[in-house]
């Protein structure tokens, strides 16, 4: 009795008693756990099933699927064996729980590591095969072929230019560029230093060129940079087809994928002229590649990039140099050429900088000794600090102080309407001969306003780059020419316009960047009444005095963020209109309308993809358009333009104007004189009816790949004398009508390789006097129409202008005395690959 009632037995019991409530405590938590257990397996089941299937597809290893099954199997049959279990085996309930449990935790720590682990090495492997798509995809093929030692950039390669007493800085450039690795290089200076001029150089340079090869990418990024179009220049230059973005985070995305694919070779990434705040734009670009530079061009430092080089005022004896050269000066001494101390002094009033070297070099160029010495006069009475850009921009303007009045117009002021086009974009040859000849009323043909182009030029004050020879400049074709204005010289240009009131201004510029808008532009966005009062009230107080605008001239440059809401002004008298836009829906302003004096309407998309003109109705009311220019947006179906005599399309979507337009081209045109587009991808056939539009004197189809037949109704153009078709690569014939074309003197075909043949009645065009024959491969391959033989009857020269392999076929072919056969310059310019 004492023994089972004693302490021991006590705590035998005690422990007994703690077994059984465990014993009990997990019998009843065997059914929770083996329903659990079951729960997952029947979760687990069809989703392993979905993984194996995908795997096979994809040939995937099974190695980790077989091992995940293996730990399903096993819980399945434990499982199996304890859904059998009944009452009596409640003593057993215990150990299959804990069986349970650990074959249900050893399966989710499977899940938890190994298949995460095997999640992430499976991830890692997509995206190396995206990777290897993206390759693929961006392979040579959709690049285009590197050409050697190509330097691409912004729409043309840069030119290699003059560099004289740049020696120091441009081989420590090069040393830096030379090295291993990532690195951003700055170039900084003041305004007018050489900086862009010495970047070119150094993309030029041989050493340079052997390490970077085609890699070699030249960006102009200006005041106003905007990162998606940067990066989709970068896409153009490599030749691949430009995205649209949807985003700054897109782009930024895409230009990383772009440059690493680049990146198999060193890469030379060179940003000219960038402007202040742009850090965050520069960091953008940096990107962990072997050997990959970027080189900035800046007026300032950017010192967080690194130890900038900086570029000082020349040497005198560098400054003499580079004035000699742009002065044209030799080395003889005579009545006409400036005496040395007369040299030296003008060079020191330039105060070394290469800019007003340059342009006051040119002004001076084969001018008479008086005004040499009235510039040397100029020079020394500035007062001004040698380092401000404004004292530059003073002598910059003693050069265009002494431009010449000619054929009844001003140098000067052809020079500053230059200051209407967007900042270090290039301006068309075309748009300024269309402006010229309604303002000033210089020639249609753009003969006179081309010798003014080539006076500015030979000043300095502009550079012209073509971007493609298609025919010699004397037949005055003009659409690959450009004018490049120096980003000071702009200035200098927009200056001269500024000293007018406002209200009596003959040019009006306006930039509309976001919300930014002019001082007497009124805000029509403000919200809420007290908003909607303030700005009736300001429109009522400043209408007559701020809206009704003078100007002969108005350009309105608008971002990719405008919304077209225009204010309500009223330019009376404005003969031009330019229009400067980014944003791929844009509206013509309704005040338009309203300018019943317009003569010349010039549209201009600088993004990368065309734009949708809206109201393009508007313009059928004015009365005085003479001139239309579209360049690189979606034409919309044409309006009535009953006095329109010339319409230029360049780059342009042209499906809705011409096939799906209600009104016949002849009816909305009826009086059109030339008609030229060019680059024009979407361009399958010309509608019918411009063969309708008699009047037509010029018709130009250019770079046209799609073009492959003319309307055989051509004859009816009973008054055209230029027919050019040059470059339109899938044109397989003319129709023999064009035989017809009594008054034709031009016909230009250069460049359409898939011609097999010349019409048959080629010979009966008595009025021919240039045949353009350059690059037609397939002509070559058969014999001349018989018909050519006619032209032995006619009283004048024809000259037939070809490469040499056509050159032989006509000899061989042809004994006719006044046929003249000219072999063609070869184009090695690649600028027009853009």
């Amino acid at each position: 009795m004492d023994l089972f009632s004693g302490g021991a037995v006590g705590a035998v019991m005690g422990e007994m008693l703690k077994g059984a409530l465990e014993t009990i405590k997990k019998g009843r938590e065997f059914k929770p756990t083996l329903e659990s257990n079951i729960e997952t397996l029947n979760n687990l089941a069809p989703i392993v099933k979905e993984m194996k299937r995908y795997n096979k597809m994809l040939d995937r290893p099974m190695k980790e699927i077989e091992g995940l099954e293996a730990h399903m199997q096993a819980g399945e049959e434990l499982v199996r064996k304890c859904s059998k279990f009944g009452p009596w085996r409640i003593f057993s309930f215990p150990r299959y729980q804990t069986k349970l449990r650990n074959k249900d935790e050893n399966l989710k720590r499977h899940l938890s590591m190994n298949v995460s682990a095997e999640n992430k090495r499976d991830l890692m492997d997509i995206l190396y095969k995206v990777g290897q798509i993206l390759e693929i995809l961006l392979s040579k093929e959709n690049f285009g072929q590197y050409h050697g030692y190509q330097v691409r950039g912004l729409r043309g390669a840069p030119e290699e230019p003059v560099c004289i007493g740049m020696d120091e800085p441009l081989n420590n450039l090069k040393m830096d560029l030379l090295k291993d690795g990532v690195s951003v290089l700055v170039l900084t200076g003041l305004g007018g230093s050489g900086k862009s001029t010495l970047a070119k150089k150094i993309c030029w340079d041989p050493q340079v060129k052997g390490k970077f090869g085609g890699n070699i990418f030249f960006i102009t990024v200006s005041k106003t940079p905007n990162l998606k179009t940067i990066v989709q220049t970068l896409f153009e230059c490599c030749g691949c087809p430009v995205p649209e973005f949807q985003s700054d985070e897109d782009a930024t995305n895409r230009v990383g994928v772009l440059l690493r694919h680049v990146g198999k070779c060193p890469i030379l990434l060179v940003l000219d002229d960038v402007w202040p705040n742009s850090e965050a734009l520069l960091e953008q670009f940096i990107i962990q590649i072997p050997d990959y530079k970027i080189l900035v061009t800046s007026r300032i430092a950017f010192r967080r990039f690194g130890t900038p080089c900086q570029l000082d005022k020349l040497s005198h004896d560098d400054a003499v140099s580079l004035f000699r050269h742009f002065a044209n000066l030799n080395d003889k001494l005579s009545s006409d050429v400036p005496d040395e101390n007369l040299v030296h002094e003008i060079v020191k009033g330039c105060k070394g900088s290469p800019l007003a070297l340059k342009v006051i070099a040119g002004s001076l160029c084969q001018q008479p000794l008086v005004l040499w010495q009235n510039m040397k006069e100029h020079l020394q009475s500035q007062s001004i600090l040698e380092s401000s850009s404004i004292d530059l921009l003073c002598r910059l303007q003693q050069s265009l102080d002494m431009l010449e009045d000619k054929f009844s117009i001003n140098e000067k002021v052809c020079f500053v309407d230059l200051g209407l086009f967007p900042e270090d974009k290039r301006i068309p040859v075309a748009a300024l001969i269309d402006m010229w000849a309604e303002l000033y009323n210089l020639d249609e043909n753009g003969r006179n306003a081309m010798t003014i182009i080539h006076d500015l030029t030979t000043r300095n004050l502009i550079n012209v780059m073509v971007t493609r020879k298609v025919a010699k400049e004397a037949d005055m074709y003009y659409n690959n020419h450009f004018v490049m204005l120096h980003d000071l010289l702009r200035e200098l240009a927009i200056h001269q316009s500024k000293g007018e009131p406002f209200e009596q201004r003959t040019r009006l510029t306006i930039d509309v960047d976001g919300d930014n808008r002019p001082e007497w532009w009124i805000g029509q966005n403000q919200q809420g009444t007290i908003g909607w009062m303030f700005s009736l009230v300001t429109r009522l107080l400043v209408k007559q005095k701020h809206l009704r605008v003078a100007a002969r001239i108005l350009s309105i440059s608008t971002d990719e963020t405008f919304t077209s809401d225009w204010c309500d002004m009223q330019p009376d008298e404005a003969e031009v209109l330019i229009l400067n836009l980014h944003s791929s829906q844009y509206s013509l302003p309704d005040f338009t309308e309203k300018m019943s004096n317009l003569k010349v309407l010039i549209v201009t998309n600088y993004g990368f993809h065309h734009s949708e003109v809206n109201k393009f109705e508007l313009l059928g009311s004015l009365s005085n358009l003479r001139r239309i220019r579209l360049d690189k947006v979606s034409v919309p179906p044409l309006c009535m333009l009953k006095n329109l005599r010339k319409l230029s399309l360049y780059m342009c979507n042209t499906k809705l104007a011409f096939e799906s337009c209600s009104i016949p081209i002849s009816d909305a045109m009826p009086k059109l004189v030339e008609m030229s587009i060019d680059y024009c991808k979407d361009l399958v056939k010309l509608p019918d009816g411009v063969c309708n539009i008699t009047p037509l004197k010029k018709l130009s189809i250019t770079n046209c790949h799609k073009l492959s037949a003319l309307p055989q109704e051509i004859a009816k153009l009973e008054n055209l004398e230029v027919l050019r078709l040059c470059s339109c690569s899938h044109l397989v014939e003319m129709p023999d009508s064009v035989g017809g074309l009594n008054k034709l003197s031009c016909i230009d075909i250069s460049d359409c390789v898939s011609l097999t043949k010349l019409p048959d009645d080629i010979g009966d065009l008595k009025k021919l006097e240039k045949l353009y024959m350059k690059g037609c491969s397939a002509l070559c391959k058969s014999e001349l129409p018989y018909s050519v033989t006619n032209f032995e009857h006619l009283k004048h020269t024809i000259h037939v202008i070809c490469d040499e392999e056509m050159a032989k076929l006509c000899e061989n072919s042809l004994t006719i005395s006044n046929l003249k056969v000219e072999m063609a310059e070869v184009d090695i310019n690649l600028n027009w690959l853009h």
